[in-house]
């Protein structure tokens, strides 16, 4: 999942980079590619310009002393400007006078309003606090990893958005309180870790005596770095403070006031189905998810497939370890023998980083083997904050910096060390760093000709796709080193393939949470604790869930398909480069690209 000290290099080599360029444009085409390309990266900035957290993302210090909009004004306003977009491409552009490249970006951009069109009316049913996340742990987050400060006009930014943090909570309550007047009531496992996650951000000064809070520390840790007197040091932390117990505590405040009222009117943890017009949401949800048109129904046999496919893949592990018993009896020997766990302390779960470091390092050793191509930007491993592992995911990626400053980082969610599994390191690491969301986020981020909606932008099936087809990628590479670290890849498998029977059968077939937690352990080698996580996250974020194992399946399909046309002329590096040299891609458009990629081959 993506949301990642190593320095990767470019290994380009022509020949293999050529394979997957577009044919040759005329000038004229070349000409109206390139007026296109302007054309889009006006739009992209515009709508960045509508965010000040992502003009932040992207390294720019525009609007760097506010936050988000959170209103619904500001929702129809982006729509609007989209639309807006739309029409003026369509004044202005033909795509018959478009070269291959540039009438791709057309295409892209055209389904991309399309598809924020036909979702807007849903746009009041996702839950702004939930255990995959809140503004109250999300601001803390993006201030510490994102807002630079270099020089005193950043630091008194950094102050100025402590001080808006109170309108962004009040504009989430305000929403949390419309939706629950709608019928959209969040689960009742959303609030108590959404409370926890707030009360850690206030533990410490200014808030209490004691240690600084992690965003004091923060504050302090980068003011204390300015070459500036002591005495505008002095007045820069007291600003701060008074931010904090001010405006900022304000707002913590008034989400936990809406936290409480909205509580009262859950009624249980039910999936889409209990939302108003919640199938349709749900439909619409697994449209964007998938970018394919598959039913629920049809996404829910495919995991039941895919499960029983994965089970007699972990059932020739287990013999080949030589365990006697069944297969449920060998996940709960693999839950439970210490030799698979980390000691649940300070130095286990450096234990864990220094491991998941060996393994992205091993992973890049070998990359060449497999890829023309490597990502520039460095990547860092780094565990989840204290103060947001309740509501953190169990592993996910942050895409770097476009301009260098900030590295992708995978994090990985270290609360309880006696839940986190040994055997499932490599493929974690595989999948969140490399040669997983890494390779293929970053590198999109440094194509070359290419408009930034799409060198920024991404599709579930595509990315997390990607991340899942190199985790058995990954064993060709030389990843797993014993028969216990395969097993583990394949409990990583397997546990997609079951979010295709979860998520649909939460959502479309009413499972209750208790029904899809005991299909999950009885399938998974999984900790209780990643069980419940997951569940939970699945109930919250409909559709999302199905996208790995739907995008890994077309890309595993694409390359069989490569290799069985091109025969010894298939060369994976080719392969993988046909897949990553456009960017992110909904399936239908990644499988015309590989088709073009095989006949280039062939001719």
């Amino acid at each position: 999942m993506f949301r990642l000290s190593l320095v990767l290099l470019a290994l380009a080599s022509p020949a293999h980079a050529q394979l997957t360029r577009q044919p040759p444009a005329t000038t004229a085409t070349a000409i109206e590619d390139a007026r296109l390309v302007a054309f889009l990266d006006k739009a992209f900035d515009e709508q960045v310009a509508t965010s000040p957290e992502t003009q932040t993302a992207l390294g720019l210090k525009t609007n760097y002393d506010r936050l988000n909009d959170h209103t619904d004004a500001a929702n129809v306003r982006r729509r609007d400007l989209g639309e807006r977009q739309l029409a003026d491409m369509r004044r202005q552009f033909s795509p018959e006078r478009l070269g291959p490249s540039g009438r791709l970006s057309y295409r892209l951009f055209e389904q991309q309003v399309v598809r924020g069109r036909d979702g807007f009316r849903f746009r009041k049913h996702g839950f702004p606090a939930s255990t995959n996340g809140s503004p109250m742990g999300s601001i803390p987050v993006f201030l510490i990893n994102n807002h630079r400060v270099g020089s005193v006009a950043d630091a008194d930014a950094y102050v100025a958005r402590l001080r808006d943090t109170e309108r962004v909570m009040r504009e989430t309550a305000a929403l949390m309180r419309e939706q629950a007047a709608l019928g959209i009531v969040p689960p009742r496992l959303n609030f108590a870790p959404v409370r926890a996650d707030g009360r850690k951000v206030l533990a410490g000064a200014p808030f209490v005596d004691g240690p600084d809070s992690a965003v004091m520390a923060d504050f302090r840790k980068k003011v204390g770095a300015l070459s500036v007197a002591q005495a505008e040091k002095d007045r820069l932390i007291a600003a701060a403070g008074a931010a904090l117990t001010g405006p900022f505590r304000r707002g913590y405040d008034t989400m936990f006031a809406a936290l409480d009222e909205v509580e009262l009117k859950a009624t249980g943890n039910n999936g889409a189905w209990a939302l108003p017009d919640g199938a349709a949401f749900y439909a619409n949800r697994l449209r964007g998810a998938t970018t394919t048109e598959m039913t629920a129904d049809q996404i829910h046999q495919l995991g039941l497939r895919q499960v029983a496919a994965i089970r007699a893949e972990m059932e020739a592990v287990k013999r080949r370890v030589g365990f006697a018993g069944s297969l449920e009896q060998f996940f709960q020997q693999v839950r439970t023998d210490p030799r698979h766990k980390y000691p649940n302390t300070d130095a286990g779960r450096e234990a864990y980083l220094a491991d998941a470091r060996k393994v992205v390092a091993t992973m890049m050793t070998a990359a060449p083997r497999f890829f023309s191509v490597l990502p520039k930007a460095g990547l860092e491993v780094r565990a989840v904050e204290k103060w947001r592992e309740g509501t953190a995911s169990t592993a996910f990626y942050n895409r770097p910096a476009p301009d260098g400053s900030r590295p992708g980082i995978f994090y990985v969610n270290l609360a309880d060390m006696t839940q986190s599994h040994k055997i499932q390191l490599t493929g974690i690491a595989v999948h969140e760093g490399a040669p997983g969301h890494h390779f293929q986020i970053a590198r999109a981020m440094e194509l070359p000709s290419l408009p930034r909606f799409r060198t920024m932008g991404g599709y579930g099936a595509y990315s997390e796709g990607w991340g899942l087809y190199t985790e058995r990628l990954a064993k060709e590479m030389g990843a797993y080193g014993d028969p216990y670290a395969e097993f583990g890849m394949l409990s990583l498998q397997v546990w997609r393939a079951i979010r295709l029977v979860l998520d649909t059968g939460i959502h479309a077939k009413r499972w209750t949470r208790e029904q899809a937690v005991a299909y999950f352990k009885a399938n998974s080698s999984i900790s209780d604790t990643d069980i419940a996580r997951e569940v939970d996250r699945y109930i919250n974020n409909p559709g999302q869930a199905t996208s790995y194992m739907v995008g890994q399946l077309k890309i595993a399909e694409l390359r069989a398909k490569a290799e069985r046309d091109l025969g010894a002329r298939f060369d994976i590096r080719d392969f993988h480069e046909a897949v990553l040299a456009q960017g992110a891609l909904p399936l239908d458009v990644l499988e015309e690209e590989v088709n073009r990629y095989i006949a280039t081959k062939k001719s």
